[in-house]
């Protein structure tokens, strides 16, 4: 086990806390970057939607997680990046031009939304953010003279210095995996700035960082505005996946997965974002798996316990009806969500860190360590 002792300011900021980080996610990259020359290409495809979901993770990350602020409407601020992006294809504008351009103007949309929010808080400002989402995806599909409505927009292949980088290429899948890194990296950077420790000081108490001179107006719009901007950019990128965009791409559920996305990683942690992304990409496989294969196999295993073949056909039958049912996908969410509040709050990666720490520790563990009491003033209660 090793102890680290922080002796000055400098050791408490470091990006990397010892030399065993820079080792395990040297090893991590390397994985990543051979990647596309082990796995097959559906697998290559899940892991740039693990990239792309995985960056939208660290967006709301920012705002929820490190700022306080709830929103269930960063699909609209997706659906915006990717408009963008489609809309300056048609006048030629070169690929880093228009993916700047969609953060930036995400970014400008997300502090028009975050003033409005300012005065809004817990399930109010979620109220908001989805009538925001709602009030884009009606734009989008009413817009026709610039998003064609309905009938969805095509979008060229990307174009970088020159050169075609198709959808399904290792190119394409490099530049999603080096558009999260550098999310990643900046985000790490943005935590230990003042900023930083101001979005942190806002979420812990907003009575407490106005006392210490943090002008919270101002930090709640700048948290809006980096989210957003972050999510534009995962938008021209979602964009050029997909290879077609169109207004019902964008709806609440989304929103609701991306909500899922960093609930599941974890709320605090960067890391959390990533798994619950790759959490979030495996549930499509797993209900195409639980539609096609399943049934047969539990008819094959009550076959195998004495069941008839019309018996068995039944149980086939039943099984697939149940597989193909249209909310299941919801319901399953919703599964989710309600078990992870009540026995795992702090997501996989919250689990991860006790399983460490419990080998660490070991046999002296104890199962409150990560109980955290809580303790409030008079003065609390105007958070």
């Amino acid at each position: 086990m090793r102890f680290l002792f922080k002796t000055d300011y400098e050791d408490d900021i470091k990006l990397f806390p010892h030399s065993g980080y820079w080792v395990s996610y040297g090893v991590l990259l390397a994985l990543l970057l051979i990647a596309p020359h082990v796995l097959s290409s559906y697998l290559m495809s899940q892991l740039v939607f693990v990239c792309i979901y995985a960056i939208v993770g660290v967006a709301l990350l920012i705002l929820t997680g490190f700022t306080g602020q709830a929103s269930l409407g960063h699909a609209a601020f997706l659906a915006i990046g990717a408009y963008t992006a489609a809309y300056l294809q048609t006048y030629n504008v070169p690929f880093p031009v228009y993916f700047l351009a969609a953060g930036l103007l995400t970014g400008i949309i997300g502090a028009m939304v975050g003033f409005p929010a300012l005065r809004l808080t817990g399930i109010y400002l979620v109220i908001a953010t989805i009538s925001f989402a709602l009030i884009v995806e009606e734009i989008l599909a009413r817009w026709e003279s610039v998003t064609h409505g309905n009938e969805g927009m095509r979008v060229k292949t990307l174009s970088l210095l020159g050169v075609a980088v198709p959808r399904d290429s290792p190119t394409f899948y490099y530049l999603c995996l080096a558009v999260l890194v550098l999310t990643i990296v900046g985000t790490l950077n943005l935590l230990r700035s003042p900023t930083g420790r101001a979005f942190v000081a806002i979420r812990d108490s907003e009575t407490a960082a106005r006392s210490m001179g943090v002008n919270v107006a101002l930090y709640k719009v700048k948290s809006f505005a980096i989210s957003a901007a972050i999510t534009g950019f995962a938008g021209v990128l979602f964009a050029h996946k997909l290879s077609f965009i169109s207004p019902e791409m964008f709806t609440l559920q989304l929103s609701i997965e991306f909500i899922i996305v960093i609930l599941i990683g974890g709320t605090f942690s960067l890391h959390g974002a990533v798994l619950g992304a790759i959490f979030i990409v495996m549930i499509d496989p797993f209900l195409t798996y639980l539609k096609d294969d399943m049934p047969g196999m539990i008819a094959g295993i009550a076959a195998a316990f004495g069941a008839g073949p019309a018996t068995a056909g039944d149980i086939q039958s039943k099984v697939a009806a149940f597989a193909s049912l249209n909310g299941l996908k919801g319901a399953i969410y919703g599964i989710i969500i309600v078990l992870f509040v009540l026995f795992e709050p702090l997501g996989l990666y919250g689990r991860w860190l006790k399983i460490k720490l419990f080998f660490q520790l070991f046999p002296l563990y104890k199962r409150a360590t990560f109980k955290r009491q809580k303790i409030y003033v008079k003065s609390e209660r105007n958070r």
